[in-house]
């Protein structure tokens, strides 16, 4: 990171923004060409769960590179200034690389999609199985992982 006071090496405070944060933006690339999607998601013992239908672009691109990006970001605040130039945003954000696979077991399934539910809502759902095979669950094995923040 080029100005390195502004970033943020501790996992707890990385945890803190993945937990605020409401969108995840997953980027893939297939082919030299790249990919970015936001996605609901879910975070537990540093692995980043999403789900999605089982047929559209980002599948047909995990299934052949499941190399991935990721991006969150919270806390955005615009800085005015009577110069152009010194206009700016205060922010936290994260951002990081791993791989993607598919979880297939309904029971690992299930805790998973609980695990993106908690990011958003402290109830709890019980998916029927048709529901569950037709859901591609996904994880993120992180590989790498930082965090920045600018005006905090």
């Amino acid at each position: 990171m080029r100005i390195k006071e502004k970033e943020i090496t501790d996992i707890k405070g990385i945890e803190e923004i993945i937990t605020k944060a409401k969108v995840c933006r997953l980027a893939m690339s297939l082919n030299d060409c790249p990919y970015v999607v936001p996605v609901c998601f879910g975070y537990k013992d540093e692995i980043i769960y999403f789900h999605s239908a089982k047929k559209g672009k980002k599948v047909d691109i995990l299934k052949q590179n499941n190399k991935v990006c990721f991006e969150f970001d919270i806390d955005h605040e615009l800085v005015e200034s009577e110069k152009g130039c010194n206009w700016g945003m205060n922010f936290k954000s994260v951002i990081g690389f791993g791989k993607t696979y598919f979880i297939e077991n309904p029971e690992e399934k299930q805790k998973a999609l609980d695990i993106i539910m908690q990011q958003y809502t402290t109830k709890h759902f019980k998916f029927p199985a048709k529901q569950l095979n037709n859901t591609l669950v996904w994880k993120i094995d992180i590989e790498q992982i930082t965090g920045k923040k600018s005006g905090y």
